[in-house]
């Protein structure tokens, strides 16, 4: 078929030679360690956390004579593990910080504000995957994209990378001083400078500093934001965060422009360093107060100082950015009257009289309690001194012991590890600390602190390493195994008579296994470790995952329990918490056995398969055995041939690999799990493994859009080394086709050449209006032995056009309103109505709302529903249209447009009962309204969709199963109707519009 146009059409099949080859010899579960010691007992360190070979392949091992930081290490890397996410094949991995989504994260449950945090903690991981897709997240994928300018999601900025404040250079230049791989840091200098330049509509080009809001700082109402009309959104001014953020970056780009030998590229970039610190020196650094402070924007023309220290005040040494002049500020923290407490450091000075100003009123003050955040970033500032800096008289290495030590005991609840979100800096108790919300809050570095800090390892960009440990005198043994640090293993041991680990005395050295170094002290010391570049490992993409738990993938059950629905099985994460929860389970099922499906939605490779079991070690337990079936084309159900099982027989809290030799090809997966006596069972974790096609980068359409039951598209295909036999694959759903109308193979292509494949898309007859279904672009290349994957969804799209009888249409040209039903489903007074010029307004003084139902019916083959706003009322929180369909006050499906919380659902009654999700299909989509823009509803086959049209381009909102609760010919009986509801104001309409097929 090379050269050809010759038509390919991808079906659920069994292994085709139209598909790609696959690994026949799969890449492990883990990156391998390599040669090292073996001196630390990793069992016992570990204790009884689920899947224990990630660790061991993963993190450096530690020993300490402190109990409690030990423990706390070990805690705290099964944390970073319960936040890795995998988002798909686009974004690959991510770090989250809340373990479930919440509403104002970036696509996939990003956040930028611990992002810096994230990095600096997982940089010390041997499988760089983690750090590579995530940086690329922020850099390059859908952390970097528009975000909208809202006071809720920041209004100053426009990415999502920007939407709090990030030192995101300084954090990838830390990363590769572990790794060694600056080649990967400097590749990505481009994207760091976009970044550190996003800042400039934030910079005072007087000041020479930049400003930010407390909140977007990640730090809402601080001592600062309370000095300013809105203590939440409010207190702009010039804070040691983000000046100190930006002058790390600069830094660190200068650094790796150096790295590959530009030194006239990093010129710029130190010079606006040596600015930044000059100006932050002169207007943020109080003199009187020794001490970095907020300086308010507005309203302060002499730049006049707060008062108040904050803890941020400590942020500059993190970046080694203040002078060894003010280390008197370092005073604060051991000052009762400063920073110091039991749980602390406190995040306000004792003195302010903004201190625990309302903490006990709610989620979060930043103006006394302890945060985590907070504290790990000081005490990074706090080995900068005592380690980089000359020596002072205001802190020292036992101070260091004793903060973190502090911070170790803060993480605790009933006795046991536990971080969440702020800690009262006084007694023992969590201040904010919301269940299945905050639980295991990873927003902080603790790791980081206990290698960089307490026992000196810090990295650097050349071939060395300086070991200057911060260990208080009294400590005779600590040990540090197996860290992996530019490709070797690096193994510090600590033993002052060598009795604790008989291995000698004094501070010892290994590398890969071998003593190269040894002294009698803990004395700071710089090695040379040869040069070696960590091993790259292979891309792998899981087919499986879905993040958002919409569209394809998508998985089902035969019985779920209603805690653990199938989806949570498939979301990219894998851990065994009870609340919140990441697993399907078949509790309560009436069922002998059950079985979780994985619908594809187009086909895909099958090679690796791999499935956790969750047991909790009463109701749901480890299954004795299980199948894995596959769906034929004709529909049937088949056991997967090829498989090769390890362990060959169940285990839990542990991957269960399932390899399928030779590959197969499939749209559906299902895996029946069976106890002997019949129990139930749970899965946290469901996925289908692939390697990428190293060197070859895949590109295709977000979404497609069908109309007339077709769309074209293009696929491009890009090399990034030398490649030969290069193919595209177009995947696409059973009864769909997809036929190439250019060449879909090259025989050669060279570094930055592309292959590009125009195709065309047909959908069968019939499909459902906004139906989403999965693409996918897989691409091949000679001596590679994996598929490179880009995913598309495809979408049938609303046409007013489709629906070609008018119904009822209200230009308000004249007063129909008599001819209306009012309805009052929302129980409040109608807002007044009049018509008047072309238009119909609604006005209120307080909550109103009503619904105008038409004096028409619905069409039994589908109805449409159109409305022109001209303008919103501007209330909050009701400033909200809604359209749909309804038969009165206790029966009806509306869905809404909310104006003032940018945000559009859907809500089903029916006999007088609210439905849920199995109705609405869950809560909510964006919208953002201007002026032009209209709204619509479609209720057809059984379901409510929702539309907006911008710029003469219609976008579903969301898409509702209202048939699953009612007869859709019954909603077809029921008046479309447009309701208004606000709370002050006017609305007003220009036109009102029912069609039908």
């Amino acid at each position: 078929m090379r050269g050809t146009t010759a038509m390919f059409v991808a079906a659920a099949m069994v292994v085709s030679t139209a598909w790609p080859a696959v690994a026949q010899a799969a890449p492990g579960l883990y990156p391998p360690v390599g040669a090292g010691t073996n001196f630390l007992d990793h069992a016992e360190l570990l204790g009884n956390v689920p899947e224990p070979a990630w660790y061991e392949a993963n993190i450096p091992f530690v020993d300490l004579p402190d109990r409690e930081i030990r423990d706390t290490y070990y805690y705290r890397w099964r944390t970073y593990r319960e936040a890795l996410k995998y988002t798909g094949p686009r974004d690959g991995w991510i770090v989250s910080e809340f373990l479930g989504p919440v509403s104002y994260s970036a696509p996939n449950g990003g956040i930028a504000a611990a992002a810096g945090h994230h990095v600096y903690e997982g940089r010390w991981l041997r499988d760089h995957r983690y750090l590579d897709d995530y940086v690329d997240y922020w850099l390059r994928g859908s952390g970097s994209g528009p975000k909208p300018a809202t006071d809720s999601l920041n209004k100053n900025t426009t990415d999502w990378a920007h939407q709090y404040s990030f030192w995101a250079a300084d954090a990838v230049a830390a990363r590769a001083a572990v790794d060694g791989r600056t080649g990967f840091a400097a590749d990505r200098l481009p994207e760091l400078v976009r970044q550190w330049q996003g800042w400039s509509p934030q910079f005072d080009q007087k000041l020479g500093l930049y400003w930010q809001t407390p909140v977007w700082d990640a730090m809402e109402y601080t001592a600062s934001s309370y000095q300013s009309p809105d203590p939440y959104h409010g207190g702009e001014g010039f804070r040691p965060t983000l000046n100190a953020y930006q002058y790390g970056d600069a830094r660190a780009i200068a650094q790796l422009f150096k790295a590959r030998g530009d030194v006239a590229g990093a010129r710029p970039f130190d010079q606006a360093a040596d600015a930044l610190r000059a100006n932050q020196e002169r207007w943020l650094w109080d003199q009187q107060g020794k001490f970095y402070k907020h300086v308010m924007r507005d309203d302060n023309p002499g730049r006049t100082k707060l008062a108040d220290r904050e803890l941020m005040g400590f942020v500059p040494w993190y970046f080694h950015m203040a002078p060894a002049g003010n280390s008197a500020a370092w005073e604060q923290l051991t000052d009762p009257q400063g920073f110091a407490a039991p749980y602390g450091p406190t995040t306000a000075e004792r003195r302010s009289p903004w201190f625990m100003r309302e903490a006990f009123v709610g989620c979060c003050r930043w103006n006394g309690p302890s945060w985590p955040y907070a504290t790990s970033q000081t005490l990074t500032a706090l080995a900068n001194l005592l380690i980089d800096y000359p020596i002072q008289s205001y802190v020292d290495r036992n101070d260091y012991l004793a903060m973190l030590r502090g911070y170790a005991l803060t993480q605790r609840k009933n006795g046991e590890p536990y971080v969440a979100e702020a800690h009262h800096p006084d007694e023992n108790r969590w201040l904010y600390d919301d269940k299945g919300h905050s639980d295991d809050y990873n927003h902080s570095t603790f790791n980081d602190n206990v290698l960089s800090g307490l026992l000196g390892v810090r990295p650097q960009l050349g071939n060395s390493v300086s070991i200057a440990p911060l260990v208080p005198d009294g400590w005779s043994y600590f040990a540090v195994e197996n860290m992996p640090y530019h490709g070797h293993n690096l193994t510090v041991v600590w033993d002052r008579d060598g009795s604790h680990y008989g291995r000698g005395a004094g501070l010892r050295v290994w590398l890969d296994g071998k003593l190269t170094h040894t002294q009698p002290t803990t004395a700071a010391a710089r090695l040379t470790i040869p040069p070696r570049s960590s091993a790259e490992l292979p891309e792998l993409v899981d087919d499986f995952a879905n993040v958002s738990g919409s569209g394809h993938p998508t998985a089902r059950a035969s019985f779920s329990n209603s805690a653990d629905p199938p989806t949570e099985a498939i979301d990219g994460q894998d851990f065994h918490l009870d609340v919140p929860g990441t697993r399907w389970t078949s509790y309560g099922s009436p069922n002998s056995e059950d079985w979780l499906e994985v619908d594809l939605g187009a086909p895909a490779p099958i090679s690796d398969l791999r499935v956790t079991f969750y047991d909790d070690g009463g109701g749901v337990r480890v299954p004795a055995t299980f199948d894995l079936r596959y769906r034929t084309p004709d529909g049937q159900w088949r056991d997967i041939p090829g498989q090769q099982r390890s362990p060959a027989q169940p285990v839990a809290r542990q991957v269960n690999r399932v390899l399928v030799q030779p590959a197969m090809t499939t749209d559906r997966v299902r895996i029946l799990p069976r106890r002997a006596d019949g129990g139930a069972v749970g899965i946290t974790a469901f996925s289908s493994y692939r390697p990428a096609a190293r060197g070859l980068r895949a590109l295709l359409p977000d979404r497609l859009q069908i109309r007339n039951g077709t769309v074209d598209t293009t696929t491009t295909l890009v090399a990034q080394q030398p490649l030969r036999d290069v193919r595209a694959t177009l995947s696409v759903p059973d009864g769909w086709r997809a036929t190439p109308l250019t060449p879909v193979t090259a025989a050669r292509l060279a570094p930055g050449q592309s292959l590009v494949t125009r195709w065309r898309v047909t959908a069968p007859a019939g499909l459902p209006l906004g139906e989403r279904l999965p693409i996918r672009l897989l691409a091949t290349a000679s001596g590679s032995d994996g598929a490179t994957s880009a995913l598309s969804t495809a979408q049938t799209v609303f046409e007013p056009g489709d629906y070609a009888t008018v119904v009822w249409d209200d230009t308000f040209d004249t007063d129909r309103l008599a001819s209306y039903r009012v309805d009052g489903p929302f129980s409040e007074p109608p807002p007044s109505l009049r018509v008047t010029n072309g238009t119909l307004t609604a006005s209120a003084t307080s909550r109103s709302g009503s619904v105008l139902a038409a004096p028409v019916t619905g069409a039994a083959r589908g109805t449409a529903i159109i409305v022109e706003p001209r303008s919103f009322a501007g209330s909050a929180p009701e400033d909200s249209l809604f359209l749909g369909q309804a038969a009165g006050n206790r029966d009806f499906a509306l869905a809404w447009f909310n104006n003032a919380g940018k945000a559009a659902g859907v809500d089903v009654t029916v006999a007088g009962v609210r439905r849920g999700d199995e109705a609405t299909g869950g809560c909510c989509a964006s919208l953002t309204w201007a002026p032009g823009d209209r709204l619509a509803v479609v209720v057809q086959d059984g379901r409510l969709t929702s539309w907006h049209e911008h710029e003469k381009r219609w976008t579903l909102l969301r898409a509702a199963p209202i048939g699953a609760v009612v007869d859709p010919a019954v909603v077809a009986g029921w008046a479309p109707g447009l309701g208004l509801r606000l709370d002050a104001g006017t609305l007003v309409i220009d036109r009102f519009t029912v069609r039908s097929r």
